[in-house]
């Protein structure tokens, strides 16, 4: 799609220095959602101990309870740095994750995009003609998808409209030295470990409440 050129330039700054800039402005708590590898995170966790108070939760996109999609054991996010990731679970600081088990059940399909094409404003129109290109991408029959993912947008869904998702309290870590596995998430699913639960995991989701939120939020770019 043709999109505008931007409105604002970067910050002359790096992604910690903002964040941990926030978290000290800020008057309650900040929630920080983390859509991409953990590295920028952890190494604010490192780096500000003293600001881990300020920080609400970090809800994130990656991990999994069963298979991978980068390595048959491991979620890209995680895989690309498997070593901040673990340091985000193992943090202490409530995680909430939006792992492949729900997000491959956040499917759009093609009825969808037609519907948010349907809105007609700029906003809408471009999401639409993104999603034609990823429904093309996931037409490959190893996925075994109706539509296509929509991985991110899980994390700022369950923010919204927590009803739509169903999730378990467990205890995750993250392997970080397996020869097969690293990157993978390891849920405690049946409390085999004695580790208390560090993490709200996302199990599943109802669909077709989830599409309605995206058109719902569509409409208001006028």
């Amino acid at each position: 799609p043709a999109l505008p050129e931007p409105t604002f330039a970067p910050q002359n700054c790096t992604a910690v220095e903002l964040m941990a800039k926030t978290l000290r402005e800020s008057a309650e708590p900040v929630t920080i959602v983390s859509t991409g590898p953990q590295t920028n995170v952890a190494l604010l966790l490192n780096s500000h101990p003293e600001l881990h108070s300020k920080i609400a939760r970090i809800v994130i996109m990656g991990g999994a309870m069963g298979l991978g999609n980068w390595t048959p054991a491991a979620e890209f996010n995680i895989y690309v740095d498997p070593e901040a990731a673990e340091i985000v679970f193992q943090s202490g600081i409530p995680v909430v994750m939006a792992g492949l088990d729900v997000t491959h059940k956040a499917q759009i399909h093609v009825e969808d995009t037609e519907r948010f094409r349907a809105i007609g404003n700029p906003v809408s129109t471009i999401v639409a003609e993104l999603l034609d290109f990823f429904l093309e991408y996931h037409k490959d029959e190893k996925w075994g998808f109706v539509g296509a993912p929509l991985h991110d947008p899980c994390t700022i869904a369950w923010l919204l409209k927590p009803e739509l998702f169903t999730t378990v309290e467990r205890w995750v870590g993250v392997e970080t030295q397996g020869k097969y596995s690293q990157g993978m998430t390891v849920v405690d699913y049946y409390y085999l470990t004695g580790n208390k639960p560090n993490a709200t995991v996302m199990v599943d989701v109802d669909r077709q409440g989830f599409v309605d939120l995206l058109a719902d939020r569509l409409k208001f770019y006028a």
